[in-house]
């Protein structure tokens, strides 16, 4: 039951401390990837490639993005891993427009990025949000050595309804079982997993 609790605390409680984080420092040698007409709203350092190197997840937010049919913003957040060459710059190794979810699609929560964690070779981008029926998404992506890229290694779908919070649901999506390989640059939220996979979470 204590674990239950700090987990719903958390999971209400550390959205709210992000929305109040100051606005992001960017490294001049950083500013460069700040694109014309966006913010930058995160910014995460590790070594992500393993090569004792120090590289950069930065985030950016396009001012005034296009629209869905649904009137959401859409690919309003571009993701952007930057990479330490041997001559210490950085250069741009990959891209995502759609990883990110947008501003408006959290729910009565408004916003429902929480940010991006980086590790050694690993990163994941974390979510939340809902309204009634509560929401977290995390996707993982691992580098491999052997494809130089990053691809998708786990995603972890957690939601519960506000009326019975003890009835918290977890599904957890792996390859090869529920989808092939995924290059970061090539991740949608809305189609990655394979037919099998989709049929078992009821899509």
């Amino acid at each position: 039951m204590r674990q239950f609790v700090t987990i719903l605390i958390w999971l209400c409680v550390v959205p709210l401390m992000i929305a109040q984080e100051p606005k992001i420092k960017i490294p001049a040698e950083v500013a460069p990837f700040v694109e014309k007409g966006t913010t930058a709203i995160a910014l995460e350092k590790g070594d992500l490639n393993g090569d004792g190197r120090e590289d950069f997840i930065l985030v950016l937010e396009k001012e005034n993005p296009a629209k869905d049919k649904d009137d959401f913003p859409s690919e309003q957040r571009p993701l952007l891993i930057l990479l330490r060459g041997a001559d210490g710059k950085l250069a741009l190794a990959k891209r995502n427009e759609r990883v990110v979810k947008c501003s408006q699609c959290g729910g009565v929560f408004g916003d429902p990025f929480e940010g991006v964690i980086a590790g050694r070779n690993t990163f994941s981008v974390e979510h939340y949000g809902g309204s009634a029926w509560r929401w977290k998404y995390s996707y993982k992506f691992n580098y491999s050595r052997i494809n130089k890229t990053w691809q998708l290694v786990r995603v972890e779908e957690l939601n519960y309804h506000t009326s019975n919070p003890n009835k918290m649901k977890t599904r957890i999506y792996t390859p090869p079982k529920d989808f092939a390989k995924v290059d970061i640059a090539d991740f949608d939220p809305e189609n990655y997993l394979n037919n099998a996979a989709k049929r078992r979470a009821g899509r």
